[in-house]
């Protein structure tokens, strides 16, 4: 049987090619549909312009500290949040305040977290002895109120000697427990990975195989306990503050609703006082929030959303 073959103009062959997007154009992607991280992010950056160009444009050093200005007067053009029964000016407070709680939060999550991470390696990664002694020592220190613990180091602390960084280095000492155990959790699940078992029989050192093949893998989870960390001291300095265990002088926020509570400052109609660093607090523990959820779906395959 003869088969007659259709001939006709022969269609164009092009080369279907692949054209991978640009890294600026994959991140792109990604802050659009994780809207919790972007919402956060931009939270923070306009609270750092805040106090960045508020100090640039006032003396923070003076007006931020009692008898700077005239006390008690409400938000006006001349005073835009008002000023406290101490004579200071409740701008240059938000300004100066919202910077020194932020280094007390980043210390204290910067300490917590290395800490953290280091013992967290050498507990999942060499096991043993090291492993039993710190993972026991996690265990019995994780179920006591650590707020507890730090007010009764920081009553026992002379107040006058107090500052900022003191009072970060108090925070920061019950900060390791909670990144010991997340780290130890993912390293252990890590170490048995077939990369790390190749990596092994490749010759690779110890070293090698913790910096070059298991830590870049974690970093999500780092920074996701960095920012929890971060949350933490701040809460918890507030709460230090709002007890009075503070560095007093500072304009900490927490030192600011203090002294708004002792002065009755809403049954005394100046509502103005307490407003300006609640509101603060709020912007602080909502973005970091956020920001906690989003890192949360970029460590965590499981909540992952695809585009």
């Amino acid at each position: 049987m003869t088969q007659i073959a259709a001939v006709g103009p022969k269609p164009d062959i092009q080369e279907a090619r692949y054209e991978q997007p640009s890294r600026l154009t994959l991140v792109w992607r990604y802050l659009r549909r994780n809207k919790s991280l972007v919402l956060g992010l931009a939270i923070v950056i306009a609270l750092t312009l805040f106090t960045v160009i508020g100090s640039l444009t006032i003396d923070t050093a003076k007006r931020a500290y009692p008898l700077a200005v005239k006390p008690k007067q409400p938000p006006s053009a001349e005073y835009p949040l008002g000023t406290d029964f101490f004579g200071r000016d409740l701008l240059a407070v938000m300004v100066r305040g919202i910077w020194q709680t932020a280094v007390i939060g980043l210390i204290a999550g910067a300490i917590g977290t290395g800490v953290g991470v280091i013992l967290g390696f050498l507990s999942a990664y060499y096991g043993g002895v090291v492993d039993t002694l710190i993972r026991a020592i996690t265990e019995v220190l994780l179920p006591i109120p650590a707020f507890l613990i730090l007010v009764i180091i920081a009553g026992s602390i002379d107040r006058k000697s107090v500052t900022i960084y003191t009072m970060a280095l108090i925070v920061s000492l019950l900060a390791w427990m909670g990144p010991t155990r997340v780290m130890r959790a993912q390293v252990l699940t890590l170490k048995e990975r077939l990369f790390v078992h190749v990596a092994r029989l490749s010759g690779m050192s110890n070293l090698e195989i913790v910096f070059k093949e298991i830590l870049p893998n974690m970093l999500p989870f780092i920074l996701a306990s960095f920012v929890s960390g971060v949350f933490a001291g701040i809460f918890a300095s507030f709460g230090l503050s709002v007890l009075g265990l503070g560095p007093l002088r500072e304009p900490l926020i927490g030192n600011t609703i203090w002294f708004a509570q002792q002065q009755a400052a809403f049954f005394n109609g100046w509502w103005w006082w307490p407003l300006w660093p609640s509101l603060a607090l709020v912007l602080i523990f909502v973005s970091l929030t956020l920001i906690n959820v989003g890192l949360d779906e970029l460590a965590n395959p499981r909540v992952r959303r695809a585009e």
